[in-house]
């Protein structure tokens, strides 16, 4: 993967940065997660690749402007995935996906900065 793909990555990340917080840091991680792991990949595999994050960016584009001109009444990003293209999926793919929701339903840690912990010089 070459020009097109850097370019690809660049937008989808840029994209994130309308997201929540959560939603970002999540996404983030698995863009750069993907296309790590489809460097090497086979030109029929890479195309493939890159047509399913142009159509998610195409989507997530479309989401942000909606929420963005409050189109709709609660922010949604993402579709709910059918049964067909879960069936197009490879085990090692239905892995993957297990734990990116077990990643965003995780509960969030809260962090507590005491006092004591406050660095002094």
């Amino acid at each position: 993967m070459a020009g097109g793909a850097r370019r690809l990555y660049r937008r989808l990340l840029q994209l994130h940065r309308s997201l929540p917080p959560v939603l970002r840091d999540l996404g983030d991680r698995y863009v750069k997660e993907e296309f790590r792991r489809h460097e090497a990949a086979e030109p029929a595999e890479a195309q493939r690749f890159l047509r399913e994050w142009e159509n998610y960016a195409a989507l997530i584009q479309q989401q942000i402007n909606e929420d963005k001109q409050n189109l709709r009444e609660k922010a949604v990003y993402g579709i709910q995935l059918t049964e067909e293209k879960l069936n197009d999926f490879r085990d090692e793919q239905i892995g993957q996906l297990k734990e990116l929701m077990d990643e965003a339903i995780k509960p969030k840690k809260k962090i507590t900065i005491s006092k004591d912990s406050e660095y002094k010089t």
